[in-house]
């Protein structure tokens, strides 16, 4: 296997051992230095909003403002007195605007560290200014590849001269402070205009780790976009970042410390995305299973309800209503959903919310696209676990059609793949028995084939009036996950069909479910022993699909 990276060992690892806690602040830069006045700004920015009522202050208080091309402009517009960066330079803007602040006197200014005397004398040498706060936002790329934009446009947006200025001034966070971020400017502004126009080393350092982690997300963004237009999906090399949501109390056992991030360039879904409306902070185990319920949900069609357990889909249907389908989806096991994870397809309004508060049954979570007025109050009042019910709305946008990569991992490596996705029409699969389905037994196979890919496996579903009345999960033999599977339908296995994430290696699994009533199987077909299994279904005149593919989800 090819590799490329530098040797690994705790002396280059740029990562602490979250046992011992991170370093203080005195281990990174020593004695902690003083406040630092600003006396002069260069401001350039690519997002304009906020950035006329911070240089209002900024001139308020007596800083000198430099700028450049359109946000120079902005400024002026707004009232501000704005010095041109090309004054400073000597040098005009060039090159349609790539070459503005790549200068001695730009990069210096940023550079100079306030207790060297040689910095100081090089300044004074060759009339390089001081700068002591940079503002600086960066060209919209991402948004630029979000918007489908052309190979030559997108190139455009690749920013060069304010990755630069942004990483000079974190470097020198001692002396400069660097703002990257719109959503910084009230504070900045406040602590400004509190201390006298000073700003802490805390705050300076704050801001540089912010910029440092904004310029390395712009780089991988910029890498990664690249490496697929020209080596396809999978680049020979994947740079990742993520923002932490919060901590969390524990991970999969209490034993376990955790938090969790969200991508930055990520699925056109996020759980973190979603508004979370009472009970207690999401737990690791919350997140998992949640995110599993939502997912599956997505994948279904109409009004649609389902019920996750430890990850597994327990119950999940799909009705001509919302209610209607809660109600066949919890009665797919209704003891295994005690305590699970509720995903609804649409809005939740407060008619439902009173029948879900009226079960016996305990939801940790309830996710809906939207909990329409009174909705929340009938969940929250209605019932004792409400106040503690966790009930997250939104977070879906999005294509479901699009086929974003999936990350998993393993220790010292990553996996990934595209997401997947279930063929969805008759038309895709080949009847492989004498008898075809009926139109009722279509539906089903159809409905089983979709919410097959959220079973772990070995994975065997049963279905009827589309609506899940069993499963059999994660174990090594099929045939064993065929009986589970029957076991737990019970009589609801007569005439019901059987949906198998692989193919069956012996006709012992298709006996099994013939033998509990099963009328119809879908399977991805392709064993050696095909011919066997479909001389099983014949003979007992059951219909069989095969779809020719398989949905193994370890």
């Amino acid at each position: 296997m090819k590799t490329n990276r530098a040797p690994h060992s705790p002396a280059n690892s740029s990562f602490y051992d979250p046992r011992k806690g991170p370093p203080h602040m005195s281990d990174l830069s020593g004695t902690t230095p003083a406040p630092r006045k600003i006396e002069r700004a260069l401001i350039a920015v690519s997002d304009k909003q906020g950035v006329v009522e911070l240089c209002s202050t900024l001139q308020q208080l007596g800083v000198e403002i430099l700028s450049t091309g359109g946000t120079a402009a902005v400024l002026q517009a707004g009232g501000i007195t704005v010095r041109p960066v090309e004054e400073v330079t000597g040098f005009p803007e060039m090159m349609g605007g790539r070459v503005k602040t790549l200068h001695p006197r730009v990069h210096g200014g940023l550079l100079a560290r306030r207790d060297v005397e040689g910095d100081l004398e090089s300044c004074h040498e060759h009339g390089i200014p001081p700068i002591d706060l940079l503002v600086v936002n960066l060209y919209p790329f991402e948004q630029t590849v979000a918007a489908g934009e052309s190979f030559e446009n997108t190139v455009e947006q690749i920013d060069i001269g304010g990755p630069a200025m942004v990483r000079a001034a974190a470097k020198n966070h001692r002396d400069v402070a660097v703002v990257v971020d719109p959503e910084r400017y009230p504070a900045i502004i406040a602590e400004l205009k509190e201390q006298q126009c000073q700003l802490s080393h805390s705050t300076r350092i704050d801001l540089a780790l912010e910029a440092f982690r904004r310029t390395a997300a712009y780089d991988a963004s910029i890498s990664n976009w690249l490496g697929q237009q020209v080596e396809g999906a999978f680049p020979e090399s994947v740079t990742e970042q993520w923002t932490r949501v919060g901590s969390l109390r524990y991970g999969e056992n209490p034993h376990q410390e955790s938090a969790w991030y969200q991508r930055n360039d990520g699925d056109s879904f996020s759980i973190a995305d979603a508004t979370c409306h009472g009970g207690k902070a999401l737990s690791y185990n919350n997140i998992l299973d949640a995110s599993a319920a939502i997912e599956c949900c997505r994948g279904l069609e109409g009004p649609a309800a389902v019920v996750v357990k430890h990850c597994l889909p327990c119950g999940a249907a799909e009705r001509q209503s919302l209610g209607s389908a809660f109600e066949a989806a919890l009665a797919g096991d209704p003891v295994s959903s005690f305590g699970g994870i509720l995903a609804l397809s649409q809005p939740l309004d407060e008619e439902l919310a009173r029948r879900i508060a009226t079960t016996d049954l305990f939801f940790e979570v309830i996710h809906a696209p939207k909990f329409l007025p009174g909705a929340l109050e009938a969940i929250r009042d209605g019932v004792k676990w409400g106040r503690s019910c966790r009930m997250l709305e939104g977070g879906e946008t999005g294509d479901q059609d699009t086929l974003p990569i999936e990350i998993r991992s393993v220790p010292g490596a990553m996996l990934l793949q595209t997401k997947d996705r279930s063929l969805q029409q008759r038309e895709d699969f080949t009847v492989a028995s004498d008898r075809a389905p009926t139109d009722q037994e279509w539906q089903d196979l159809l409905f089983g084939w979709r919410v097959l890919p959220h079973v772990r496996s070995n994975a065997i579903l049963l279905a009827h009036d589309r609506a899940v009345v069993g499963v059999g999960a994660g174990q090594p033999s099929r045939v064993d996950a065929v009986e589970i599977a029957c076991r737990k339908a019970g009589d609801r296995s007569k005439n019901s069909s059987l949906a198998s994430d692989a193919f069956f290696p012996f006709p012992d699994g298709v006996e099994a479910a013939i033998a509990s009533g099963v009328s119809a199987v879908i399977q991805p077909g392709g064993s050696i022993r095909d011919g066997s299994v479909i001389e099983v279904a014949n003979a007992a005149g059951i219909a069989m699909v095969f779809t020719g593919e398989r949905h193994f989800r370890h």
